[in-house]
């Protein structure tokens, strides 16, 4: 069995829920975190050992809260008020854990399904997302990662152009697979609006819903919008549904061309007017 799971946000209680009530098997079966595998829940470096620990049956994406803990660990960023994964910060082998967590991709193909954190952006074809993402990644498995940090941040620029290169853009590459969902439809973004995609601000729509968008005809899952909720529709998922605010945690079973959901409940760690 294979399953896409959403944001897990350092609530490790709730992910061994979710692997018993699916009868997950490390020999057998696999899961894909889709990114935020720490931070605002009480056990981050919990949820890191499990999947480590889980090898090859556990594939994890990063998320902007995931990379927001290697700038933090690497005195690029201060810690947030909100910030939980002090835990792994104290580990004494932290430096293994930050090594790892770097080492993890933005985006993947899994059963047919494009996962990323959040989004792609309309001019993207699978190919080029793929490709974009590993270009990226070599970075932050690179020796300069503690110099490339701190290019990461900025909303700017917030539309892409093929003539994009060096911190501009790498720094979309990353906003858009991390930090993505409301756009213009002419795939500018938008990186302030964080309601659910029927409050959408004028002129700008959830980037799934782009024109012309050609991954289109790709399936694509993705986590990161808590207040969109589970969206299940062909060809596309969201997997980000509040688990740390108190919502679920949410699977979806894909392999063999399978759609089917598995939710546990999960106590709330955070209250929700602290997102």
């Amino acid at each position: 069995m294979i399953h896409l799971v959403g944001d897990v946000q350092g609530c490790d209680e709730a992910l061994g829920r979710l692997l018993d009530t699916l009868g997950y098997s490390p020999s057998r079966d696999r899961i894909v975190l889709l990114g935020d595998l720490v931070n605002r829940g009480p056990a981050s470096l919990a949820v890191l050992q499990r999947l480590a620990g889980l090898g090859d049956a556990a594939a994890c994406l990063l998320g902007n809260h995931d990379l927001h803990l290697l700038a933090v660990a690497h005195g690029v960023r201060p810690l947030h008020r909100g910030d939980t994964f002090g835990d792994v910060l104290a580990a004494p082998d932290r430096d293994a854990w930050i090594d790892w967590l770097r080492r993890q991709p933005l985006a993947r193909l899994e059963s047919g399904w494009l996962c990323v954190h959040a989004g792609v952006l309309p001019p993207w074809d699978t190919a080029q997302t793929l490709a974009l993402a590993a270009e990226v990644q070599a970075l932050l498995r690179g020796p300069g990662l503690a110099d490339f940090l701190p290019l990461m941040y900025g909303n700017e620029p917030a539309r892409w152009s093929d003539a994009l290169q060096g911190p501009e853009r790498w720094r979309l590459v990353i906003n858009t697979l991390t930090r993505a969902r409301f756009c213009s439809p002419e795939g500018t973004l938008d990186f302030k609006a964080k309601e659910g995609a029927d409050r959408a601000p004028p002129g700008l729509l959830p980037w799934f819903e782009a024109p012309g968008r050609r991954t289109a005809t790709q399936p694509i899952a993705f986590g990161h919008w808590s207040t969109l909720g589970l969206v299940d529709r062909p060809g596309l998922l969201a997997l980000d549904t509040g688990c740390v605010w108190g919502g679920a945690l949410t699977a979806v079973r894909v392999d063999g061309g399978r759609r089917e959901v598995v939710q546990v409940p999960c106590p709330a760690a955070q209250r929700p007017g602290a997102r």
